[in-house]
């Protein structure tokens, strides 16, 4: 399951974890997200988030 990384405020969705705070299960993926979920820090619309590499470390999530 790929992570993704908001490139406003470095906030990374990860599908393992999902976002309970918005009702978002865990399993449930980025592309599956609807396209009104925006970044839970600050707000940023979803095609503001990129896929985080292997090599990505940001020590969170």
């Amino acid at each position: 399951m790929e992570k993704w990384r908001c490139v406003v405020c470095g906030y990374i969705y990860n599908p393992e974890i999902g976002d309970p705070e918005s009702g978002i299960a865990p399993g449930v993926l980025f592309e599956e997200l609807p396209d009104s979920w925006g970044c839970p820090e600050c707000g940023a619309e979803k095609e503001l988030f990129e896929i985080c590499s292997e090599d990505d470390d940001y020590g969170i999530y």
